[in-house]
């Protein structure tokens, strides 16, 4: 019987800094899986040569969206893609945190500018609507890694408006959020799971820091240690869990969750599409993961 074909799909501005790629290699390999790193804008693949293309640091889409997306069906055709097509959609513009919102999931508050709206009038709404938000957060609809993110002072209009009438001008969507203090001194906590089952949690220190513009990489540097998570944060990331709107369990998820004042778990993030999933933090969680991939490739498979 033929060794699973697998695709770990990466771009070349991107490969040097994935950690994850060295040690999901070595455990697809030591599983017995034909496992390579493959960019996804590569247009000699032949996507049809792998049973499973999965997707781990395409970091460039935010700026290359609708030739991802594109990518992305054109490959869907062709293998197997983990995450799906219908879940990368989805997942790639945070207008789905007003999805999870509506299900009753515990966000960070959120609101959303569009194109061809008021900078200055939405701000206001937005600060009168969170009038305790000493401070806030402005960010793409379509971002990751903190690129385009910033924390301003409610004093900071001025500076504010125009980063979101700068977004605007790009025709990007533009999300709000109160900046929740707590995350200064507790960090993020990054919950990881694999086929719906929790596999490790990790902290990551404070992304934004008062006074600095968002930054010119491919994501902000990271802070990243070993968490235990609480019984309420997992609680509410397998709430989040349930409340995507398509089949599961997925291959992989992350959830990102900040607290509130109150010393609540609120979610951030919830990253489908192509999360660092930081193995070396979380003992055997390459093989883990590994090991529900090759089952997956083998459930599919004729009999």
């Amino acid at each position: 019987m033929p060794s699973p074909r697998i695709a770990l799909v990466s771009v070349a501005a991107a490969r040097a800094l994935d950690d994850d790629l060295a040690p999901l290699l070595d455990a697809l390999h030591a599983a017995g899986a034909d496992a390579q790193v493959v960019d996804w804008d590569d247009g000699t693949v032949d996507w049809s040569h792998f049973d499973l293309a999965l997707l781990r640091s395409t970091w460039d889409y935010t700026d290359r969206l609708p030739a991802f997306i594109a990518w992305a069906e054109r490959t869907s055709a062709q293998t197997r893609l983990a995450n799906p097509l219908d879940v990368l959609r989805w997942n790639t513009d945070k207008h789905y945190l007003a999805d999870l919102a509506r299900a009753g999931v515990a966000i960070v508050p959120s609101a959303f500018v569009e194109p061809g709206e008021d900078p200055a009038a939405a701000l206001e709404a937005f600060l009168a609507t969170h009038a305790q938000a000493a401070e806030f957060v402005v960010k793409p609809a379509v971002g990751a890694g903190s690129r385009d993110a910033q924390r301003h002072g409610r004093e900071d209009r001025r500076h504010a408006t125009a980063h979101i009438a700068r977004l605007l001008a790009a025709g990007r969507s533009v999300l709000l959020q109160p900046y929740l203090e707590r995350v200064d001194a507790h960090g993020e906590t990054a919950l990881v799971h694999f086929d719906g089952v929790f596999s490790h949690a990790i902290r990551k220190g404070p992304l934004l820091l008062r006074g600095e513009g968002p930054t010119d990489a491919l994501f902000a540097a990271e802070d990243i240690t070993p968490r235990s998570a609480t019984d309420a944060e997992r609680a509410l990331a397998l709430q989040a869990l349930q409340a995507i709107p398509f089949a599961g369990p997925l291959a992989y998820a992350r959830v990102d969750l900040i607290h509130d004042a109150d010393g609540r778990p609120r979610l951030l993030e919830l990253e489908l599409a192509e999360p660092s999933l930081f193995f070396a933090h979380g003992a055997g969680s390459a093989r883990r993961f590994a090991d529900g991939l090759l089952a997956r490739i083998a459930a599919s498979s004729p009999a």
